[in-house]
């Protein structure tokens, strides 16, 4: 449920955010060492284009322990807290996927400098819950922290949430009393009394790189349907081949409508997901978007999967993205109607399929794109690995990109990565007719950090985005009303 009427997003509802959010003029970037001899860190990343230090990293805050790999990021307070003016998005709370320790970073205080304040140990955590190998954090209206697991101690595939306090960290123990075969990433809608999971693999599998052969037994396709209010498991959905290692969930931000869409990786398929009512209500999934992968030579199979690795929505609903992390680009589909996306743009960002690269493609490459894709410079340097983490600014002008996927795995498919360091790359959206443009003025390359290089992973922005803010139907203005009308 909601807090009340003012909050920590400062927006309603999604449409607020989009009509009246400022032009973000910071970045927050996960920075992971390639090897785990040096401390992951915090980088801040000036996005403001009237800045003499634009597309500089303007602070680095690293965190005191080796080999975390830190990943995905949330808050402590988000849009689903709008109204409580007790609570601000003070934290930005940061798990390590190796280590399952969580750290939370004061970004309140000086949003230019974040500070580190909060460090929950691993033992702490597996002690009170059984699980590690933490991933995505999102915050509740109830004023929790829940994070997601993949593991336990021992790296054992084991899906489970850990719950948090939102001011103190404290561990107060699971969200749920059941635990999956898997785990990954998850998305909450409190009206349609819905969690949705996703399942990744066994880490202790994982970490050692990607064996297609332990797909069957040690990677998952199932997605987890579960019920907000009992916290109990409803529903255990086989995807099949179609479905392979579904990764990033998303739903519509209109907390009123029930769809949402998940990137299957290796499959290389968008998943629909809706909501039906017909006695009783059942969530169903079919494939909205499908990728055929690209018979190749100069590789190590003889096809290449398009890989898709993060996906997002805009907040006005209109349009998803996805990155295709071995093929090399970034797709934008508008999904005004979601039961039919229609493809509107894409742009090469890097990837394994070039032209004058290694890997040639015998059959299998998207129709808008008739040959192997020059892949563009950005001020004068080569863009390394492919197009990875996404986050888009609330008005949907702004798309960044980085170019990292997971330390193991940048090592296996690019090992120019390692050596160079990732990139944060900004693409420019025409949010009126859509259309997808790479702003040659913007790079951060991370290869050029001092100590470096190292892999520039997820973003976020001081105010909410489009992937960690979840609101909820109570702050609707017109939520009385909507009521009625839903009766």
């Amino acid at each position: 449920m909601a807090c009340c009427k003012a909050g920590p997003s400062g927006y309603a509802t999604p449409k607020d955010a989009v009509l009246n959010a400022p032009p973000e003029k910071l970045l927050y970037v996960v920075a992971v060492s390639p090897d785990g001899t040096k401390p992951d860190y915090l980088a801040v990343v000036d996005s403001d284009r009237s800045s003499a230090t634009y597309s500089q990293v303007i602070h680095r805050e690293p965190v005191p322990n080796l080999g975390d790999e830190l990943h995905h990021s949330g808050w402590n307070a988000c849009a689903s807290c709008y109204g409580d003016d007790s609570r601000s998005r003070k934290y930005l709370v940061l798990p390590g996927l190796k280590s399952g320790r969580v750290y939370g970073f004061d970004v309140l205080t000086d949003p230019r400098k974040p500070k580190l304040e909060k460090v929950v140990e691993p033992e702490e955590i597996q002690a009170k819950t059984g699980l590690s190998h933490l991933h995505t954090a999102h915050c509740l209206g109830s004023g929790e922290i829940v994070i997601s697991a993949l593991g336990d101690g021992e790296g054992n595939a084991k899906g489970g949430f850990v719950l948090l306090d939102h001011e103190t960290f404290e561990v107060k123990g699971t969200w749920s009393k059941q635990n999956t075969e898997f785990g990954y990433d998850f998305w909450y809608q409190p009206h349609h009394d819905v969690l949705v999971s996703t399942a990744w693999g066994a880490p202790k599998e994982f970490f050692k790189g990607f064996n297609p052969a332990n797909v069957p037994t040690e990677y998952g396709n199932q997605l987890y349907i579960w019920s907000w209010k009992e916290k109990t498991l409803q529903q255990k959905v086989n995807l099949g081949p179609d479905g392979l290692i579904p990764l990033e969930v998303r739903f519509l931000h209109d907390p009123w409508k029930a769809h949402g869409f998940v990137g299957a990786a290796l499959s290389s398929n968008i998943i629909g997901l809706k909501k039906v009512v017909n006695g009783d209500t059942r969530w169903v999934h079919s494939v909205a978007i499908r990728q055929p992968w690209a018979k190749v030579e100069g590789w190590v199979l003889p096809e290449l999967p398009p890989l898709i690795t993060d996906i997002l929505v805009s907040a006005d609903d209109r349009f998803l993205y996805f990155s295709n992390w071995l093929r090399g680009d970034l797709v934008q589909y508008d999904i005004s109607d979601p039961d039919q996306p229609k493809f509107v743009s894409r742009v090469w960002l890097g990837g394994l399929i070039r032209k004058g690269g290694p890997v040639k493609v015998l059959e299998g490459l998207p129709e808008d794109t008739p040959e192997q894709p020059e892949i563009p410079k950005v001020k004068g340097k080569e863009i390394q690995g492919g197009p990875q983490m996404l986050q888009l600014s609330l008005d949907g002008k702004r798309l960044y990109v980085t170019t990292s996927l997971f330390a193991p795995w940048d090592t296996q498919f690019y090992p120019g990565l390692i050596e160079k360091g990732a990139q944060l790359l900004q693409v420019d959206v025409d949010t009126e007719n859509g259309g997808l443009t790479l702003n040659t003025d913007f790079l951060v390359d991370f290869g050029d950090e001092p100590g470096g290089p190292f892999l520039a992973h997820e973003i976020r922005y001081p105010g909410g985005d489009c992937s960690s803010d979840i609101w909820v139907v109570e702050t609707d203005p017109e939520y009385q009303a909507k009521v009625v009308a839903e009766q």
